[in-house]
């Protein structure tokens, strides 16, 4: 079969995931009138006391149409979205949100990133400037920094529709082009010290220091990123002395029988002048949380400097011909296409509410929901409750691939249940994390995976069939750490 005409029948099947959202709330409203809350008492520390847990005698039911703050079944996303305050919380994070992908809309239409990379391939048909297996692997390191620095994952996309052409024409194939764009975005965003998206809103809600717990994860996404460039390796040059080996052979016949790639202009001072930028910000902000304990409102205005910056550079280069209004409009199309995952942040939040919100001392179906884990978990050891907090977040992401938003949703459940269990709440943001990433390689509900693999017109399940092992390994790779973490009482 054609995978290009089977796509289509096998993503319509894959629910949307605020119609994912829309389930659980449903399932959210029904509960309350089924299941009593339940409170904890709390220790002078602040954190829960297992021992001081008390139920409700009835089930509470949540309203249908709630009124006078309360939260019921049609009112839930509005409460939701304006849960919180400007520093943290929902509202905030929004914002964060939006403002973040509004800067990289900028960057992303001065092209810089683009000619970069151009410059750095060369031009396919000449012979002495294929992209050899180094180069490759050099891509792979950048684009899991870029994943572990700013969340890289939808930006691949636009990338991915340079490299992967260049790839397959230089004897590789459009895997080696997803291993190289995607995996590595996904890898680094997995293993990430700093990613904005998904470690540091977990560890916001699980009351931890942003940024806590670097050295372990930097030593994490080191492991990481050497495994996938050792795969990467092997694969690359498998495919290159045997074409006819790659799961891909019969469809890259279309970038195969191409002749070339199409210019989008030479590298310039511009370019330089951008991406040093870049690198500035980046290094700025990580000085700012270590040394200032900068948080939300403070990053997003570290990268509304970069996005200005970038914007003044782009207009006096005449970067991809843009004037002001272009650089205007890419900010507005940069955060529009991060505002679903922002409403998402705010649509989890307000089914959280609807069970009766995250905090333990206050009725809640998530206390009586934590009691009970707790009680199960009860007859096992540590470790393996953190590998089970490892499993559920990597199934729970194949349904809701949104960073923010799992974070949102499941970390209110694990950051208390780990205190009841014995596994330190470091440990479990880094199952979080670790389950939120890597099954990013497979969700199809994953608009930044389908995106990679339209650019490098490659089926969903060729892509599955080939990928699964690879990310078994890496899945083994990330229960290690997690158990030495809880073995280190890492915090």
């Amino acid at each position: 079969m054609d995978q290009s005409t089977a796509e289509p029948g096998i993503k319509s099947k894959i629910p949307d995931t605020f119609l994912i959202l829309l389930i659980l709330a449903l399932v959210a409203f029904a509960s309350t009138w089924l299941f009593s809350p339940g409170r904890f008492g709390l220790a002078p520390s602040g954190r829960i006391d297992p021992a001081a847990y008390s139920a409700a005698a009835h089930p509470k039911g949540a309203p249908i149409f709630g009124t006078e703050q309360q939260v019921g079944l049609l009112n839930f996303p509005f409460e939701g979205l304006v849960t919180g305050d400007r520093g943290s919380a929902t509202v905030g994070l929004m914002a964060f949100i939006l403002v973040i992908g509004g800067v990289f809309g900028v960057i992303m239409r001065t092209g810089a990133v683009d000619r970069a990379l151009t410059a750095l391939i060369g031009d396919p048909a000449d012979a002495k400037s294929r992209p050899g297996e180094l180069l490759i692997l050099g891509l792979f390191v950048a684009f899991s920094l870029a994943g572990a620095v700013f969340g890289m994952s939808e930006e691949a996309i636009a990338i991915s529709l340079i490299v992967t052409p260049v790839l397959v024409r230089s004897g590789y194939d459009s895997i080696t082009g997803m291993l190289t764009c995607y995996v590595a975005t996904q890898i680094g965003f997995s293993a990430s010290w700093m990613n904005p998206f998904g470690l540091v809103i977990a560890q916001s809600i699980s009351g931890l220091p942003a940024l806590s717990g670097m050295g372990f994860r930097i030593v994490m996404w080191l492991v990481f990123t050497g495994a996938g460039l050792a795969y990467l390796w092997w694969y690359a040059r498998r495919v290159r002395l045997t074409p006819t080996l790659s799961k891909a052979y019969a469809s890259d016949s279309r970038w195969r029988d191409k002749a070339s790639v199409g210019a989008v202009g030479r590298f310039g001072a511009g370019d330089a002048i951008i991406l040093v930028l870049l690198l500035l910000t980046v290094a700025w902000v990580a000085w700012g949380v270590v040394a200032k304990g900068y948080y939300l409102a403070e990053i997003a205005a570290q990268f509304f400097a970069l996005g200005l910056a970038a914007g003044v550079v782009g207009r006096l280069f005449k970067l991809g011909g843009v004037d002001s209004n272009d650089l205007v409009r890419a900010f507005s199309d940069g955060a529009a296409q991060l505002a679903p995952a922002a409403l998402v942040v705010g649509v989890a939040k307000g089914i959280i509410l609807m069970l009766g919100g995250d905090k333990p001392d206050q009725l809640s179906l998530l206390n009586a929901l934590l009691h009970g884990m707790s009680g199960l978990t009860a007859l096992l050891p540590t470790w393996a409750t953190a590998w089970g907090m490892l499993g559920f977040q990597s199934a729970i992401n194949l349904l809701i691939v949104s960073g923010s938003g799992q974070a949102a949703l499941t970390m209110p459940l694990m950051a208390p249940l780990s205190d009841l269990s014995g596994v330190t709440r470091q440990t479990a943001v880094l199952a979080f994390q670790l389950g939120d990433g890597l099954t990013n390689i497979i969700a199809p509900t994953s608009a930044a995976l389908m995106g990679c693999l339209a650019a490098g017109r490659l089926g969903f399940s060729t892509w599955l069939a080939f990928i699964w092992k690879p990310l078994a390994g890496l899945l083994v790779l990330a229960a290690a750490f997690v158990l030495v973490a809880q073995l280190i009482g890492y915090s």
